[in-house]
């Protein structure tokens, strides 16, 4: 059965949704997006998201193209149309149709998408598991904390682990790991100090840091946040990851190097319960 998606004002079967060619975010990557879960057929961290949309969409001098209200509105209704219970809502701003031109329109109309996945977030085995990833050279470029449509890079970095045999990839520039293709990085240090990089244009803000990182201090858990090198990374007593689908997922492989003991460690799969216990209670 199709999935109702959403397209500027209208929620349409998938099959008869429809962009123009001449959209700014086909042409240009123009455009900006974000990704909620959904639990027990709730949204989990909706302000969060919400909040970092409107920061993209000012950083790029973007209009909102309905208030945070009607979006709330709108992503229920998908989330109710489409009867999913576990899952994602994609959403999707791009700054609209325009002759095709560097120079941005001076009134742009926007457009607005989303549609809804449907995936085990609960129980994923590569939570259980944990994950390997591979170390590449990071060539974004350097405003990556608005979270933009621009993802050729992470997708060519996530095909080259795959080619490796391993999951994800973790990026690295002057020595010091960034982040991974669509995730925060952490390691855990063998005295048990939480690691991740600190805020700033090099990294994504991900909503599900800010989370899981309060969660950590709350629990009388060390946090640092600075860069760590991908050698520090390797003889880390544990490694994970954050993401608004992921949660909190162990890295147990790094390069090949096995991670503490090559499974999940016990600060990372702590920090998952709390995640999952906190964000499902709260979520709307």
């Amino acid at each position: 059965m199709s999935r109702t998606v959403y397209v500027n004002g209208e929620f349409l079967p998938e099959e008869d949704a429809k962009i123009s060619v001449f959209d700014r975010g086909f042409l240009f990557a123009d455009g900006v997006y974000e990704v909620t879960s959904v639990l027990g057929g709730k949204l989990v961290d909706f302000d969060g998201h919400c909040a970092r949309l409107n920061r993209s969409l000012g950083e790029l001098d973007m209009p909102a193209p309905v208030d945070d209200a009607e979006l709330l509105r709108i992503h229920r209704e998908l989330v109710k149309q489409n009867g999913v219970e576990e899952g994602l809502v994609y959403l999707q701003v791009t700054r609209g149709p325009a002759d095709r031109d560097f120079a941005y329109p001076a009134e742009p109309v926007p457009s607005l998408v989303l549609f809804t996945q449907v995936m085990n977030l609960s129980e994923s085995p590569k939570a259980a598991a944990g994950i390997k990833v591979i170390s590449i050279e990071d060539l974004r470029w350097g405003r990556r904390d608005i979270k933009t449509v621009q993802l050729l890079y992470p997708a060519m970095g996530k095909m080259a682990a795959k080619a490796e045999g391993a999951d994800d990839a973790w990026m690295v520039e002057d020595g010091f790991v960034t982040e991974g293709t669509s995730n925060n990085a952490y390691i855990v240090t063998q005295d048990g100090r939480i690691v991740t990089r600190d805020l700033s244009n090099a990294i994504l803000h991900g909503i599900t840091r800010a989370a899981v990182l309060r969660f950590a201090r709350e629990a009388q858990m060390v946090v640092e946040e600075r860069p760590f090198t991908l050698e520090e990374a390797k003889e880390a007593a544990e490694a994970f990851v954050t993401s608004a689908t992921t949660f909190v997922t162990p890295v147990v492989e790094i390069d090949g190097v096995e991670i503490g003991d090559g499974t999940p460690g016990r600060v990372s799969r702590r920090l998952r319960e709390i995640y999952m216990d906190e964000c499902s209670r709260v979520a709307v």
